[in-house]
């Protein structure tokens, strides 16, 4: 402990001369210095992304696919949602490496259905959820990217929902074609942004999740997901390492709220979200 205030304040006194001598803020100096180091870390980092990381992650999916489809039929799509598809996520988070902090695991119920409404940073959120969550989950995906062959294949045998987000009436079809195969202790995930955030921001919420629920009578659970665009931003290829946190928050049970009031579950839920993101800022 005395090392490490005598280390943290080495670097305080050292930034703060630094300056007075070029006439700038404390605050200004800090962030130079911590543009500098991440700048450093880029550099560093950079082969073992592209040599280690990036393979890796390519090697991996390519395996797992055929695995994930034999076992799903074999076996059973819950099976692999919840042994092999969270092996697959926590090997490449630990490659990457991302480390996970887990909050609020204690409010799950054993054997309970959710619809799990998450915010959207990055693609890294895949992991996170899939590794993390403990959940058996189907997943609501945009139709784009069925396009992938592996992605439609293995999205198809474990039975994800896709849908057209520019078509609302075959995206309410597809949901309602869904309800029917969701199982006692089965979850949907949805992003109810429709994509992940550029800046960060949290996007206006889209009712589909929130109607589906309600005509199921299924909890809603909405789930806060921080850290995984320093890891990897929409639209990057710097892949960096880092550090995400799962915040799951208390379920929100839609059979006190009228139909006529499905404005006021969007609204409780993107508040729920939007308020542990800003805590964390």
């Amino acid at each position: 402990m005395a090392l490490g205030n005598f280390t943290k304040n080495s670097v305080e006194t050292y930034l703060r001369r630094h300056a007075e001598e070029l006439g700038e803020s404390m605050d200004g100096a800090k962030a130079r210095a911590s543009r500098g180091w991440q700048r450093f870390g880029s550099f560093v980092y950079w082969p073992y992304r592209w040599v280690i990381v990036v393979p890796f992650l390519g090697l991996s999916s390519l395996i797992m696919a055929p695995v994930a489809v034999g076992l799903s039929t074999l076996i059973s799509p819950r099976f692999v949602s919840r042994r092999i598809a969270p092996l697959w996520a926590r090997a490449n988070s630990f490659v990457t490496p991302m480390w996970v902090d887990v909050r609020g695991r204690e409010k799950l119920v054993a054997g309970q259905s959710y619809v799990v409404v998450a915010n959207h940073l990055s693609h890294y959120d895949i992991y996170v959820l899939y590794g993390w969550l403990g959940l058996d989950v189907k997943w609501v995906m945009k139709k784009e990217l069925e396009r992938v062959p592996l992605v439609r294949w293995v999205s198809r045998c474990m039975g994800h929902i896709s849908i057209d987000r520019g078509d609302t009436k075959g995206a309410v079809a597809a949901l309602n074609r869904a309800k029917a195969s969701i199982r006692p202790g089965t979850s949907v995930i949805f992003f109810p942004e429709g994509t992940r955030s550029g800046d960060g921001q949290l996007g206006v919420f889209k009712k589909g999740a929130f109607r589906f629920a309600h005509d199921l009578g299924l909890p809603i659970l909405p789930v806060t997901i921080k850290g995984t665009r320093k890891i990897l931003a929409k639209g990057s290829t710097e892949l960096m390492p880092g550090r995400a946190i799962l915040v799951i928050h208390d379920p929100v049970d839609v059979s006190t709220y009228g139909a006529e009031a499905l404005g006021a579950i969007v609204n409780r839920a993107r508040n729920t979200i939007r308020a542990e993101l800003e805590d964390d800022a």
